[in-house]
């Protein structure tokens, strides 16, 4: 814990010489304050030290920009997306990150993610898809440091899922995209020696920009969670979303659709249309066209029962690039599917029509079953 606090204030005196620059008048662009990468195994703790920092950061009057790639597990949104958004007020203890809009009053006040759907478990399961997301996001995040004077000064702090910590080449291709896009400048690597290593040496290069590698120990806290934990973990996510938790009660809505009012795309699981991209020697890439793909278009059916629409922003004639790129309205649940009369059971937090946008189907989170009795 001490060498964690150790973290905050050294983030906090790059902060304040940000602080002082910009009152000195350099000139140039303004300078912009740490922005943070923490990576990891599995059950490192990850995800905990980013509400550290945050939440130390809040309390120091900052307002860090928090960001989201680990679709396993959501941040004010369902699991299966990657989000960002800033902090500007203090964490709630019993929420985590707190609650969005959609949850309604709430004693602390809420926060405002942008989210994008990956809607798979794993980058790998298609990393054109995720990486193409991560420089949207990093487009977001960016544009915001450069507009609002306080998050520019307070920096960001990005969480990671453990797979990208997982690279038996060494070259760790996902995080060196995310340290380019975000422009990372502080890496902190939490229980891995391996990892440290290879990224001390990655980012030591001359000539590039300075990227400071730091090893942390793994909290001792911190335990193995099995997948069925994980998996109960994620239909609570979901569950919450639709209907609140705690004290917050929310009452979602149900309504009935034609087929012809929806437009899916699923998204394409990659290492599953291409197995044997497994047995490539010498670690080679797959550059089969069937590589790159990023959805399918599908008709409603009973397949889909169960499962959790994205709404985007995107229109049903727009690019797949667009689709992926368009951030997320909100999220439907598809309670029943009826053949015969050609129409579906949608749940939804908010009353009133859901929009006839791109719709996003993943494979992730799970299908979460009786939902609605």
């Amino acid at each position: 814990m001490v060498e964690y606090a150790n973290v905050h204030f050294a983030l906090e005196r790059l902060r304040d010489a940000v602080s002082t620059t910009q009152e000195m008048g350099s000139g140039g662009e303004k300078p912009i304050g740490p922005r943070v990468l923490v990576v990891g195994p599995e059950n490192a703790g990850k995800t905990s030290l980013v509400r550290l920092l945050t939440a130390y950061g809040v309390k120091m009057g900052r307002q860090p920009v928090v960001v989201n790639l680990d679709p396993r597990q959501g941040m004010l949104s369902p699991p299966g997306s990657l989000a960002t958004a800033t902090m500007a007020s203090v964490l709630d203890v019993e929420e985590g990150w707190g609650s969005s809009p959609i949850n309604g009053p709430s004693p602390v006040p809420v926060k405002m993610p942008l989210v994008y759907h990956f809607g798979l478990g794993s980058p790998d399961d298609n990393p054109k898809m995720y990486r193409g997301l991560v420089t949207r996001l990093a487009l977001a995040v960016t544009s915001r440091l450069g507009e609002d004077d306080e998050a520019r000064k307070s920096g960001c702090i990005i969480d990671t899922p453990g797979v990208l910590s997982v690279d038996k080449k060494g070259v760790y291709e996902n995080i060196q995209h995310v340290v380019s896009e975000f422009s990372v400048n502080v890496i902190l690597v939490l229980g891995s020696e391996r990892l440290y290593s290879d990224l001390s040496r990655r980012f030591s290069r001359p000539g590039e920009d300075p990227v400071q590698v730091v090893k942390l120990d793994k909290s001792g806290g911190c335990v193995d969670r099995d997948e069925t934990y994980m998996k109960a973990l994620r239909q609570t996510q979901v569950r919450s979303y639709f209907f609140g938790h705690g004290s917050t009660t929310l009452s979602p809505h149900t309504q009935r659709l034609d087929f012809n009012s929806l437009h899916i795309f699923r998204t394409v699981d990659t290492s599953a249309t291409n197995p044997a991209s497994s047995f490539l020697p010498g670690g080679e890439d797959d550059d089969t066209e069937s590589s790159g793909r990023l959805y399918d278009r599908i008709k409603p059916s009973l397949m889909i029962q169960n499962g959790l629409l994205a709404i985007t922003h995107a229109e049903p004639s727009d690019s797949y690039e667009h689709i992926r790129d368009s951030s997320v309205v909100g999220y439907v649940y598809i309670a029943d599917v009826d053949e015969a009369k050609q129409n579906v059971k949608l749940l939804a937090p908010l009353s009133g029509q859901i929009p006839r946008s791109a719709m996003i189907l993943g494979n992730w989170p799970e299908d979460v079953a009786g939902l609605v009795g």
